[in-house]
């Protein structure tokens, strides 16, 4: 099992006192802990301009861990590939991995924000479409260091990626899928399937059977583990982490609801989202509070016994995952989250790693 950590880069609108930079700082500390707390990976996502999550580029970022660092993955979860150009994205991420040593992990998305997409002047309807054209230019020049395309949007003409990658990225791209279209689209790809925990296990596991079994006819062998994203606490005491849990889980879900405009009639009439769009009544007839309950028990909290008990009821219905953690979300302290990343690496990965261990003996 690898484990690793996502940076969300969320700041509460009601809280003014929060700047920017003290998110960016924090973070930072929070990372810097990773390698010796023996995390596998750090992972952080792309959004922009609004309170819910601001990353303009995840490459950036990555690249200052990198000189931090001297094991630790580096990772982008994601990428969202219709907001950048293939060609510019390879080259990045090329130059990362050269710059780290070979430990970048590749994650790239299609991107589900109205918002972001209004706000770069793309159509919305065109994303699935130009996800589809870019993602192969992409991986093709990681392996190649060489990009050209002549399809509708990114007309490319043969182009080098200097420097040239030097390792092959095979075993090392992972895609965001939480449709399923995106999800067979992950299989075609090679990549990984992550998804960010919102459901019951068992429905979660119904989701990843269509990848499993397209990826296996495709390339001949078994797809790799799913990479499930959740938000976490973890506290010594029952109660706290409750406490924590219903306040701030809860509160992150009334921030992708409001980003996501999930619960709006856009979805029912944009190209490649009918999955989403199928879901705005269903979640109009739960409701907030009882959406917010739902997410809630979906996610892995609690002292850490209790976690280690979710995660293994979670091993029992889909088998062998790997799992980030994301630690700051709706206002958390970053005392308490530190907490949680330290008792975690402390009381949590040991047995999670010996889960490993038995099943290759």
């Amino acid at each position: 099992m690898q484990i690793g950590t996502l940076a969300l880069f969320q700041r509460q609108s009601y809280d003014d006192s929060v700047t920017d930079s003290q998110v960016y700082q924090e973070e930072l500390k929070l990372a810097s802990q990773l390698e010796a707390q023996g995390y596998d990976s750090h992972w952080c996502v792309e959004h922009h301009f609004e309170d819910y999550s601001f990353c303009p580029d995840n490459v950036v970022y990555l690249s200052h861990l990198a000189a931090m660092t001297k094991t630790l993955k580096l990772a982008t979860g994601a990428v969202i590939v219709p907001w950048n150009t293939p060609l510019r994205v390879a080259e990045k991420i090329a130059l990362l991995d050269e710059l780290s040593g070979g430990r970048v992990i590749f994650g790239m998305g299609r991107g589900l924000s109205k918002r972001e997409y209004d706000q770069f002047g793309i159509d919305m309807d065109t994303s699935r479409d130009r996800f589809d054209e870019a993602a192969p230019m992409i991986l093709n020049a990681l392996e190649t260091g060489v990009m050209e395309g002549n399809g509708k949007y990114y007309p490319q003409p043969l182009a080098k990626i200097r420097p040239a990658p030097t390792r092959t990225f095979k075993g090392r791209v992972t895609q965001v899928a939480m449709s399923p279209d995106s999800a067979l689209e992950c299989a075609t790809n090679r990549a990984q399937m992550m998804v960010f925990v919102q459901k019951p296990v068992e429905e979660q596991n119904a989701d990843f059977v269509p990848y499993r079994e397209l990826y296996q006819k495709l390339h001949n062998e078994p797809a790799p583990p799913p990479l499930m994203a959740g938000i976490t606490v973890c506290h010594q005491d029952a109660g706290r982490a409750e406490e924590l849990a219903r306040k701030h889980i809860a509160g992150y879900l009334l921030t992708v609801m409001h980003h996501y405009e999930l619960m709006g009639d856009h979805f029912k009439k944009a190209k490649g989202y009918e999955a989403y769009g199928e879901a705005v009544d269903m979640l109009r007839d739960i409701g907030l509070e009882g959406m917010a309950n739902a997410y809630v028990d979906a996610q892995p909290w609690g002292t850490p016994d209790q976690m280690l008990e979710k995660l293994s009821h979670t091993r029992s219905v889909i088998g062998d995952f790997d799992l980030l953690f994301g630690f700051r979300a709706a206002g958390m302290s970053f005392e308490d989250a530190e907490n949680s990343q330290r008792l975690i690496a402390e009381k949590v990965m040991p047995e999670l790693r010996s889960w490993g261990r038995s099943a290759a003996a």
